[in-house]
């Protein structure tokens, strides 16, 4: 599933292929033809991303406030996914959930696990039951930190869940608490707060990296040798996806088990 540098970074792209214009939406599939009725010839004012999530907002016209126009929610699950081609577009293939056709650029959404009209109170509720998201500039850790300080759940799972941190996912996860030397068992009633400021700090510095490169960076450059990445197409990580494999740090083997229900990898000497 994508982490959430992948939403922003697709919010950006679209937000500049289709932001202020007059668009074509359709629904090839079908699937969303009534609510691709209602968006079609509207102006496409904005994207924007809640960790895992992207809204679309639509208006009438390219002045009028934004607030209170439709409002477009995906989540692209495990299987979803946006391509993007030149205008006009050639005949869809597959199964194309919705379609979006600027001046420009178009874009088909295939296999998402949600593509939905929102209302505001739609978005009001999203946002009410996400964590903060590090990539938005309205994010305040102090509600991550609420929550992690008072459960006894391992930090682990914490950092992986929504409700606590927006946009986290297992590859994130797994990197920032072996960057900050922290056993992803320990419960977060034992997490100070210098160790989670670190962890939000971390996150505020490598997520951006993600969304400008449209890949995560997390190896540091001192410790960007030795064995390849876990694909061919990925950098380097320390831990995440190189069970068995050497630490790059310490040289010995990576561990990895089940932490509930996802894969969790980490390195038992420098996360002690």
């Amino acid at each position: 599933m994508p982490e959430g540098h992948t939403l922003h970074r697709l919010a950006r792209r679209q937000q500049r292929f289709f932001g202020g214009q007059r668009v074509r939406v359709t629904s090839p599939q079908g699937r969303f033809s009534p609510e691709a009725g209602r968006l079609d010839g509207l102006v496409f004012r904005r994207a924007e991303a809640w960790g895992k999530h992207l809204i679309h907002r639509y208006t009438s016209d390219r002045l009028g406030p934004i607030d209170g126009g439709l409002m477009v929610h995906v989540h692209l699950g495990i299987y979803g996914a946006f391509s993007e081609e030149p205008t006009p577009m050639a005949p869809p293939v597959g199964q194309v959930r919705m379609r979006i056709e600027g001046s420009e650029v178009g874009t088909d959404l295939r296999g998402p696990a949600a593509c939905e009209l929102y209302t505001p109170a739609d978005l009001d509720a999203l946002v009410a039951r996400l964590g903060p998201d590090p990539l938005r500039s309205d994010a305040d850790p102090e509600r991550a930190w609420r929550t992690i300080s008072t459960s006894r759940r391992a930090i682990g799972a914490l950092l992986m869940d929504q409700k606590v941190l927006a946009g986290v996912g297992n590859v994130y996860r797994a990197e920032v608490l072996f960057r900050a030397g922290i056993d992803p068992h320990r419960p977060g009633t034992t997490i100070s707060r210098a160790e989670f400021d670190d962890l939000w700090a971390d996150l505020l510095f490598l997520m951006p990296i993600g969304v400008r490169r449209g890949k995560m960076h997390v190896i540091r450059p001192d410790d960007d040798h030795g064995a390849p990445s876990y694909a061919a197409d990925r950098p380097r990580t320390y831990v995440y996806r190189r069970a068995g494999e050497a630490c790059r740090v310490c040289g010995n083997p990576i561990a990895a088990q089940e932490m509930e229900s996802r894969n969790l990898f980490w390195c038992p000497t420098c996360q002690a």
